[in-house]
């Protein structure tokens, strides 16, 4: 079959089908970690697209559950999908990627989707204070830039980089897309592009690694195409840490106030030990 290309080409996901429930994806270098493995937030980005291809999909992407269980290598993978319900406005979806001829599960992924009815809308919640980002610093990482989704992103914190420990574990930081309009691809990306709170506890000498990410999509494909290619505001927060495993929560808000999306996350971290003076 041919491939289908995605309409943002700057994520460079270009989706082949092979047929129901296959897909071939090559991953580019340009995602990677230091430590060589793809990104967490590509998979993100990646099962949202691939929902969002599904023929039998109905709705738009509501939320996703990640678990990563294997680091991914880039190059081509190899994604399966299975539509486990459909109802009347709710579906739900299973996502499975592996590298190519390998039956390992690297990154397993269970993505609601949903028509959005017309409801009355509610908050309890408010959009923190934070400087303009135009007023703020963009930091410059040379080595970042080839990892992360770096090339894709702008960040620009209130409190700098690297993390230095602290009293507490919230940061605020402005990002935005430095090519392609937002959408819920990218905007899922972006929850998995905060320092782990860890940091916050330990300074730099911690190593970390995602185990499991929900992401929460409020806002409706619409509302997230508002933004254009402005900031986003992150504010994001740790609240305990023990036995190799940690909590991180996070918010994503327009910058006129509009909650377009939240996460929870669950890290696994272990104390680097200082390498030894000579």
């Amino acid at each position: 079959m041919p491939a289908m290309t995605s309409d943002a080409p700057t994520y460079q996901m270009s989706l082949q089908r092979l047929g129901p429930g296959r897909w071939r994806v090559p991953a580019g270098e340009e995602w990677r970690n230091p430590s060589g493995g793809l990104w967490g937030g590509y998979a993100i980005g990646l099962a949202t697209r691939i929902i969002q291809a599904e023929p039998e999909r109905v709705g738009e992407v509501l939320s996703l559950t990640l678990t990563y269980a294997a680091a991914l290598p880039a190059g081509d993978l190899d994604v399966r999908t299975r539509r486990i319900r459909q109802g009347g406005s709710v579906g739900v979806w299973e996502v499975e990627l592996r590298p190519e001829g390998s039956e390992e599960v690297g990154v397993h992924a269970i993505v609601t989707t949903a028509r959005r009815p017309d409801t009355p809308p509610f908050s309890f919640t408010t959009m923190p204070e934070a400087p303009e980002p135009e007023s703020l610093p963009a930091p410059e990482m040379p080595h970042a830039r080839q990892h992360f989704g770096s090339t894709m992103l702008e960040r620009r914190s209130l409190d700098g980089f690297p993390p230095r420990p602290s009293a507490g574990s919230r940061s605020l930081a402005w990002v935005r897309s430095r090519r392609e309009p937002l959408d819920k691809a990218l905007l899922g990306m972006i929850t998995d592009n905060s320092p782990p709170r860890a940091m916050y506890a330990f300074g730099m000498g911690v190593s970390t690694t995602t185990l499991s990410l929900t992401v929460y999509l409020h806002a409706t494909d619409e509302e997230v195409a508002e933004v254009g290619n402005d900031y986003v505001l992150i504010e994001y927060e740790g609240r305990v840490g023990g036995g190799g495993a940690s909590d991180e929560r996070s918010s994503y808000w327009r910058r006129d106030g509009k909650l377009l999306a939240t996460s929870e996350q669950l890290v696994w971290y272990r104390k680097v030990p200082p390498r030894p003076t000579e």
